[in-house]
């Protein structure tokens, strides 16, 4: 790729991602009072967070079955209670207590 074509990539991209986010505070003046609009919006955040995280969770690992138990076990253990830090400790050790056992194997 020319340095002409690498530098209008860039302007593209940033023409695009800054309109995502400017086009809206330009266009909606008030409070957005549509109930499922705001759940909607509410709700974004944390779906792109799980998109972007439960895939990396099973495919990091040497295998899946010990990303997947990982992955349940620390469900288990955040539903009972158990903060963010117990949560990761407890995922990462069964993660590398799983792929060791596969090694072996």
């Amino acid at each position: 790729m020319e340095k002409r074509e690498i530098i209008i990539c860039i302007l593209l991209a940033i023409i695009t991602t800054n309109l995502i986010r400017i086009l809206p505070m330009t266009l909606i003046k008030g409070r957005i009072r549509n109930v499922f609009l705001r759940s909607f919006l509410y709700y974004v955040p944390y779906v792109t967070l799980a998109v972007m995280t439960f895939p990396a969770i099973v495919e990091t690992t040497l295998s899946p079955v010990s990303g997947v138990v990982s992955l349940v076990v620390g469900i288990i253990a955040a539903w009972r209670g158990a903060g963010l830090f117990p949560v990761a400790i407890i995922c990462c050790t069964i993660a590398y207590l799983m792929d060791g056992i596969m090694v072996l194997w």
